[in-house]
C-alpha cells in the first residue's frame, strides 16, 4: 500500500504542547464501525463492561536527552536504545562532523565516545560515568526526551519530568512515553475498579522510532525498530481467562497492543513472552487477542496511524480524524485519545 494513503492535514495549533490537568479530564472519541461518539476519559468506566481487562504498559521513561560539548562545539544527544552494557544507539545534533573516536563531555566524570556512525543518522556511543552508575548520571544530567513536536524554546520545563510519565511507571528502559497511559489517575482507576473492570501490566520499552514517519513510498518497504518487551505468565493467564469468560481485552496504547499480538497465537491464545518485537501491523492484519484499543491521535504517515487503520479501517479512521480536527481535539503525546472498536468489515 502507498504511504500517502495514510496522510492527512493537521492544523499545527491542534498539537498539544501541555497535557490536560487533571490527566483524566482529556477528551475521548469513541470510534465504532458505523458511528462516532464524543466523550471524555472520565466516561471510560461506563464505556467498558464488567469483566473487561485493561492491559497497560508499565515502562518508565529514562531522561536520555543530554547536552554536551565536543571540544567547543555544542552537541545534543538523545539516547534511544541500549545496545550492550554501557553502549547506546543515539541521535546526535549536529552529527555530520562527528567522527569515530570523538569524545562528548556532558559533565565532570560523565562522557561518551563515538564508536560507530550508523545508517539513518544514528550513532553508537560508549557511555562513561566515573562518579556512579550510568542510570544515576542520566537522572542527574538528562532531560525527558520529549518528542520534537512538543516545542520548548528554553528547554524542558520542570513539570515535564512528571507529566511525561504514567502514574504506574515502574520498569525503567523507555525513551518515549506510552502516551495513552498518561490519561490515567488514581481516581479513574478507582472508578474502573468499582465498575468491575480489571487491569494488568506488560512492559515494552518504547524507542524513539515510534516518532519516525514512514519515508518509503510503500509501507511494505518500511522496517520497524525492534523494542524489548515482557508479557508475564500471570498476564497471559488473565488475558486468556478474560476472553474465555466473555470479557474483552482492552489494549492501552499501541505498545501494549503490539506486545499482546506478538505473544498471541493464531487461535487467540496468549503465551508468555520476553524478547524483542518489530511487528508492523497494517491493514489486512487479523487481530488475535485484542478486542478494544485506547490510543492517542497520531502523526500522518506514521506506523501508528497505519496501526489504527488496521484496527478500525482506513476510511473510518480518516473520517474519525477529520471529525476530531473539526471538533478541535488535541493531538499527539500530550493530547486527547480515542477508544477504537474493531472494524466489522475486514
Amino acid at each position: 500500500m502507498r504511504t500517502d494513503t495514510f496522510d492527512f492535514n493537521l492544523p499545527t495549533d491542534l498539537i498539544a504542547q501541555e497535557p490536560a490537568f487533571p490527566r483524566d479530564s482529556s477528551r475521548l472519541l469513541e470510534v465504532f464501525s458505523d458511528r462516532l461518539r464524543d466523550g471524555a476519559v472520565l466516561d471510560l468506566p461506563t464505556l467498558l463492561l464488567p469483566g473487561d481487562l485493561l492491559v497497560l504498559n508499565d515502562t518508565r521513561v529514562i531522561p536520555t536527552r543530554l547536552y554536551g560539548k565536543r571540544g567547543n562545539a555544542k552537541i545534543e544527544v538523545t539516547l534511544h536504545k541500549s545496545a550492550d552494557r554501557n553502549q547506546w544507539y543515539a541521535f546526535a545534533r549536529p552529527g555530520r562532523r562527528l567522527r569515530v573516536g570523538d569524545k562528548i563531555d556532558f559533565a565532570d566524570g560523565f562522557s561518551a565516545k563515538l564508536v560507530e556512525k550508523c545508517d539513518g543518522g544514528e550513532v553508537l556511543l560508549e557511555m562513561t560515568s566515573t562518579t556512579g552508575a550510568l542510570m544515576d548520571a542520566l537522572q542527574t544530567h538528562g532531560e525527558m526526551p520529549l518528542p520534537p513536536y512538543i516545542e520548548r524554546a528554553d528547554g524542558n520545563r520542570p513539570t515535564d519530568a512528571e507529566n511525561y510519565q504514567t502514574i504506574y511507571a515502574r520498569n525503567a528502559g523507555a525513551v518515549a512515553a506510552p502516551t495513552a497511559g498518561l490519561h490515567f489517575t488514581d481516581n479513574l482507576f478507582g472508578a474502573l475498579n468499582t465498575h468491575g473492570i480489571k487491569r494488568t501490566y506488560v512492559t515494552l520499552h518504547v524507542g524513539a522510532g515510534t516518532f519516525l514517519p514512514i519515508k518509503s513510498e510503500s509501507i511494505e518497504d518500511h522496517r520497524m525498530h525492534a523494542e524489548y518487551g515482557v508479557l508475564s505468565a500471570e498476564t497471559a493467564v488473565l488475558i486468556n481467562q478474560t476472553r474465555a469468560q466473555g470479557g474483552r481485552v482492552v489494549a492501552v496504547g499501541s505498545t501494549s497492543l503490539r506486545l499482546i499480538e506478538t505473544a498471541a497465537r493464531d487461535n487467540g491464545e496468549t503465551l508468555p513472552f520476553e524478547g524483542e518485537t518489530d511487528v508492523f501491523i497494517a491493514p489486512g492484519y487479523r487481530f488475535k487477542a485484542v478486542d478494544l484499543f485506547l490510543t492517542n491521535f497520531h502523526l500522518p504517515k506514521s506506523t501508528l496511524f497505519v496501526l489504527v487503520s488496521a484496527f478500525s479501517g482506513t476510511e473510518r479512521m480518516k473520517s474519525a480524524y477529520a471529525h476530531a480536527i473539526d471538533q478541535a481535539y488535541r493531538f499527539y503525546s500530550y493530547g486527547d485519545c480515542c477508544l477504537l472498536h474493531q472494524n466489522e468489515i475486514m
